[in-house]
């Protein structure tokens, strides 16, 4: 049916045709679409804002374009801000588009390609099957579903090398130095547990062929803990194509609810621990005690069986130059790579030397290098300030587009982020001898 009706324009009326009137219930539809508020999850830039000030109040903040802060939410988050004053700009979305693949037979994957935490495990032990000569694989600890009986994993690490006597001992007294990398502390940061994967790919199956990773092999551990926060990779997989953002562990007696409960475990290390401040449901909640949560317990036990301690207890006491070892725990995103301290803006005594390192690695990623003292708890505040090591956290990709956020296109893994860091993290691996040697 056509319906007409007369408008007056200059004193005549002038007939407008309605074609295809709608429904009733398409009326009602578009009624329901404005007044229900947007819940897709944005990212959204917030000039002006102070970092802690907005992670205080409970916000989910992250490193903004051109080092603005930025806040993850829905449009629901965005009028809480406009409450308080700020000015939020949509920045970009959370969600990328989900590109088909060809699917491994066998491998349990979500959201395009992404391992989940079981797949991680398998796939170590099947290393370490096709070579004894060169592995070592280690159950370091328990998830917190695994110590409360509700089902969790082992937290798994893996010692690469070409295996003499002695090699590959949970001792700091190793003959060789030792390089350890971490990844997906913070679950919902996909790309960091599949860069992991690509770099023990990359030594494995190198060895013998590649003259580089040979030469590093011969002389240098490698030690990988390709997934540290199981339970909460669990989570994030449990969304399939729309991943959850579960960013701390499974640990919520809180009363939390959706994917909100639980510990960062990047606020819950023991050194400097205190001070982030959030609620129980904060993105950034550091716990209840410092070193409460059992993946953070495992990776600071594994880290004394790995490391000596070669740095004085005075926060100003420098690691000497003979100091060996580096550690990287690799999060995501805003390009960056960030020495400690975190828990203070002062510079920390041995300044120089992790900038120096920092930038041969830059050289091949191209991120910036820069401390930032606003983080207590974090875990290369552990390794540096306790044992006197080379530290460092590496934030891969940028805030926007298909392989920026925390849920990048998985093939942005083999296009972008392992290129771009194979170079830094053979750099991190040849220092591990003299981190702090010019």
């Amino acid at each position: 049916m056509k319906l007409r009706i007369g408008v007056a324009v200059a004193g005549v009326v002038v007939p407008l045709v309605l074609v295809n009137t709608p429904s009733a219930a398409q009326l009602e539809t578009a009624r329901l679409e404005v007044e229900q508020p947007d819940a897709t999850p944005y990212y959204w830039q917030v000039p002006g804002a102070g970092e802690r000030r907005l992670k205080l109040a409970g916000f989910d903040v992250e490193h903004g374009a051109g080092g603005a802060v930025q806040v993850v939410g829905d449009q629901s988050v965005a009028d809480r801000l406009a409450g308080l004053g700020y000015r939020p700009v949509r920045h970009d979305t959370v969600y990328k588009e989900v590109l088909p693949r060809v699917q491994d037979v066998g491998v349990q994957t979500f959201y395009g390609g992404y391992r989940t935490a079981a797949e991680h495990s398998r796939r170590l032990t099947d290393v370490a099957a096709a070579y004894p000569a060169l592995t070592q694989v280690y159950d370091i600890g328990d998830s917190w579903r695994k110590t409360q009986g509700q089902g969790g994993h082992d937290i798994r690490a893996v010692c690469i090398t070409r295996k003499q006597a002695g090699d590959c001992a949970l001792s700091p007294n190793s003959a060789k130095p030792r390089f350890a990398l971490i990844a997906q502390l913070h679950a919902r940061e996909l790309a960091t547990g599949e860069l992991a994967w690509r770099w023990i790919d990359h030594l494995t199956r190198g060895y013998g062929s590649d003259a580089e990773v040979t030469s590093i092999m011969d002389t240098t551990e490698l030690w990988v803990v390709p997934v540290a926060n199981p339970d909460g990779v669990d989570i994030v997989a449990s969304g399939g194509n729309q991943p959850l953002m579960q960013r701390k562990n499974a640990n919520n007696p809180t009363g939390c609810s959706g994917a909100t409960g639980g510990v960062d475990l990047n606020r819950n290390s023991t050194f400097k621990w205190g001070g982030a401040g959030t609620s129980r449901c904060g993105e950034t909640y550091q716990g209840p005690s410092a070193g409460s949560e059992p993946e953070t317990k495992a990776l600071e036990a594994w880290f004394r069986q790995l490391f000596p301690d070669q740095r004085g207890p005075g926060d100003t006491d420098p690691a000497p130059v003979t100091t060996r070892g580096v550690m990287i725990t690799v999060h995501s995103y805003g390009n960056l790579i960030m020495p400690p301290w975190g828990w203070t803006w002062n510079a920390n005594p041995n300044a120089a030397g992790l900038r120096a390192l920092g930038q041969k690695m830059a050289a091949f990623n191209g991120y910036t290098v820069r401390a930032e003292g606003d983080t207590t708890g974090t875990t290369d505040d552990f390794t540096y300030g306790n044992l006197g090591i080379a530290s460092y956290t590496f934030e891969l990709g940028s805030s926007s587009g298909n392989c920026g956020g925390f849920f990048p296109q998985y093939s942005c893994v083999d296009s972008l982020f392992w290129p771009r860091n194979k170079g830094a993290l053979l750099t991190a691996a040849r220092a591990a001898k003299a981190p702090y040697a010019s």
